[in-house]
Parts: structure tokens; C-alpha cells; sequence
């Protein structure tokens, strides 16, 4: 078993325009956009990342903005939940800002006996604000004030199929993850002594597989420390029979890839070496910033991207 692995990183998501996801995140929910830079594969499309003051691992949402990207379709196979940490007592209060932005899907529930409002992002994405203790620094801004302020990442919920669930929740185990209990057809797994980020639950289902869209999580990532421990991690897991990629350098963290039995793509992203590594914690998110290899095309790019106004 696996004790590298703190609890969640960031999640990765696709969305349909640039500006639209930026006030979602922004303005809506508070967050602070802490790098604006491209995706590495397709540098036409932004890669987004929003979280705390400092973008602290487990506080983390980063988007592919796709312009007039379809909607992708619900199923088996994807995190269908992101579900983050508020204050005890806040609920309340989102949710009366949430209907004052015309944020759809608004409902009040609970879940592990804990307070839960769900609702819907942009594209359709599933969110969810949990009451629970948490010392993390919440970012204060857009009138949210530091009561009510998101501290981070709560959980991600991973909608599988009977015998994706099955081999998840070995493959969880292996990772560290350790089974806390089930509510109804979900069961959650924490990682012990990690991070705040620590829960990952399984919502087993029986529906069609899901298809990749805006609004889908492409991916889910997981922290460690640094880059030996991110090695330790690798080898682990192809000894075990994993096709793992290559450590690949992001700029803001080194990252390594692999498929789920049950579908859903896992990255191990080291917290070394942070979004403050090309921008002073002052203007995080501010400026284009460009992995060096594209470089070349900034003239092009400015012209083609997006313009995303504060």
C-alpha cells in the first residue's frame, strides 16, 4: 500500500468558453484564478486554474475552455461531483447567493451526515459546498466574506459501473485510501494524515458510459510532495500492471497519468513547484504565461485566445 498519495491536487474539467467559466469561478463563487496559461497539447485553448490565495494543492480547479464545446453526456465512467469545504453554517447563505446568480440546480441535502448544497455549473458540471471544519485559509473576494469562503477541495465523487466500482475501490486502497463507510449506493475512502482534500466516494450506478464534454472532468490529479515520492508512486503502480505515462513537467508541478479500471483518468502531480514559480503571489493569474515551448507563438496566441475580462 501506497503512503506517498496526501489527498486531491486538482481537478481538471472541460468547459465551453473562457469568459463564462472565468465569472463562474470569479465572481459566483469567490475563488481566485491563480494562473492563466494554455493547454500544453492544443496551446489555442486556455488552461484556467483557480483556488486559494496561493493556488495550495487541494484547492485547485482548472479548466479547458473548448469555445462552443458540446456538452458532454452523464454516465458511468466520470467524476460527477466536485464537492468543496465551506464553513459550518454558510450554507445558508450560498444558497441565497447562488439563486441571486441564477445558478441552476440548487439543492440542499446531506451526505456522511454532513450538510451538502448541490448545484450546477455553466456547462451543467456537478458541484457541491459541504459544511465541515477546516483551517484552510479561505480567498475572500467578490463580496464572499471570509465566514462563508470556500477553503479547498471537500471530495471528488466518481459515478461507476458495479465492476468499476469493484476495482476502484481496490485500486483506492492500494493508493492509500482507506473505506470509511457507505451511504446508500456511495462509499467514501479517506486517505489518512493527508491533506484537507482527503475523500474520494464512489457513487455506484447502473447507466450507459458516460462521453467527455464541456462540463465533464477530464481528469482527476492527487498530490505528493515532491518528485522522488511522485517516482515511488510510479514504479508502485506498474509493478502492479498499470500502463503509466512519463513524468511530464507542467511548469507549476511534474505529473504522471493513468486510466482507472472503472474509467476515470488519475494524475499524480507533485506540490513542488507551485503557481508562484513565473508570478509573484501579488499578481497571480494576471498574465499570459506560457510553457516555454510555445513561446514562439505568444503574437499568434494573443490574437487567437479569448479575451477574458476581470
Amino acid at each position: 500500500m501506497l503512503k506517498q498519495i496526501n489527498g486531491l491536487h486538482h481537478v481538471t474539467s472541460i468547459a465551453s468558453g473562457a469568459q463564462g467559466n472565468n465569472d463562474f469561478f470569479t465572481r459566483t463563487l469567490g475563488m481566485r484564478r491563480v494562473k492563466k496559461t494554455v493547454n500544453f497539447d492544443a496551446p489555442d485553448v486556455y488552461h484556467l486554474y483557480y483556488g486559494d490565495e496561493q493556488g495550495t494543492p487541494g484547492t485547485v480547479m482548472t479548466y479547458f475552455p473548448f469555445s462552443g464545446a458540446r456538452r458532454g453526456r452523464s454516465g458511468a465512467g466520470e467524476v460527477a461531483t466536485t464537492a468543496f469545504i465551506v464553513p459550518k453554517g454558510a450554507l445558508p447563505w450560498w444558497q441565497e447567493r447562488l439563486s441571486t446568480y441564477e445558478v441552476p440546480g440548487v439543492q440542499k441535502g446531506t451526505r456522511f451526515g454532513e450538510n451538502v448544497l448541490a448545484f450546477r455549473g455553466p456547462d451543467g458540471d456537478g458541484f457541491a459546498l459541504v459544511e465541515a471544519d477546516d483551517d484552510r485559509p479561505g480567498w475572500i473576494g467578490n463580496g464572499v466574506p471570509d465566514e462563508a469562503a470556500i477553503r479547498g477541495f471537500h471530495s471528488a465523487d466518481m459515478r461507476l459501473s458495479a465492476r468499476g466500482a469493484a476495482a476502484t475501490a481496490e485500486l483506492l486502497g492500494f493508493m492509500g485510501y482507506e473505506r470509511e463507510g457507505a451511504d446508500g449506493n456511495v462509499t467514501r475512502f479517506r486517505v489518512p494524515d493527508g491533506n484537507a482534500a482527503q475523500v474520494i466516494d464512489i457513487t455506484e450506478v447502473a447507466a450507459p458510459e458516460a462521453s467527455q464534454g464541456a462540463g465533464s472532468v477530464h481528469h482527476v490529479a492527487f498530490s505528493v510532495d515532491n518528485r522522488e515520492k511522485q517516482l515511488e508512486v510510479r514504479k508502485a503502480l506498474m509493478d502492479t500492471g498499470y500502463q503509466v505515462t512519463p513524468v511530464i513537467d507542467r511548469d507549476y508541478f511534474w505529473a504522471i497519468y493513468f486510466r482507472t479500471p472503472g474509467g476515470v483518468l488519475f494524475e499524480v502531480a507533485t506540490n513542488e513547484p507551485g503557481f508562484d514559480r513565473d508570478e509573484d503571489t501579488a499578481h497571480l493569474g494576471q498574465a499570459l504565461k506560457l510553457p516555454s515551448q510555445h513561446e514562439h507563438l505568444r503574437k499568434a496566441l494573443e490574437q487567437h485566445l479569448e479575451p477574458i475580462r476581470d
